[in-house]
């Protein structure tokens, strides 16, 4: 058995033996760790520092320990930055994608957001299932029925007439006026 016994040891050999045992392990166990603050104890008074110079020493100590922990937040603030960046990237990949198939296949913009897969091999698919489920859509566009663009109106301006050439002489326009007005 090894001159130094473990925590577990000791608890195991406890079990197994009686308890005066495990009080002498404790009792080494604490002269040790005696014995070791003294030695740091005498360093420390070997190197002529004052009780005033610890107190220095603990408050740089501090002082660092905040610049690293504001240096690592700003780290972990770049990694966050940095990985939700790479995010946006992968959507607008994702949908560029997307919309490259529903191009290819012809579906619409609103059948383009309906799409699934992470591959374009995949959304390929998806948008030939797609284009089966919707036969008649596909009928309508092979005939050419379907609007490409906004119909055009026959709007008429209102100020023209029925047709009667009107003067742009003011008073010619009172004469005619009056002169309509007695034959209705």
């Amino acid at each position: 058995m090894p001159e130094e016994q473990t925590t577990t040891e000791v608890v195991e050999s406890a079990e197994t033996d009686t308890g005066a045992e495990t009080e002498v392990d404790y009792k080494a166990e604490a002269e040790k760790w005696k014995a070791h603050a003294r030695k740091h104890e005498e360093l420390w008074k070997a190197s002529g520092r004052k009780p005033e110079d610890l107190k220095k020493l603990v408050d740089a100590d501090k002082k660092l320990a905040e610049i690293e922990e504001a240096k690592k937040s700003a780290e972990q603030k770049a990694a966050e930055a940095a990985s939700a960046a790479e995010q946006r990237a992968n959507q607008a990949a994702q949908e560029l994608a997307r919309l490259r198939v529903a191009m290819r296949k012809g579906l619409t913009e609103t059948q383009a957001r309906r799409l699934i897969g992470d591959t374009e091999e995949a959304l390929e698919a998806d948008a030939d299932d797609m284009r089966a489920d919707f036969p008649r859509e596909e009928a309508e566009e092979s005939k050419g029925d379907t609007p490409r663009s906004r119909p055009k109106e026959k709007l008429k301006s209102g100020n023209t007439g029925g047709g009667d050439k009107q003067s742009d002489d003011p008073q010619q326009r009172a004469r005619d006026y009056y002169a309509n007005a007695d034959t209705k």
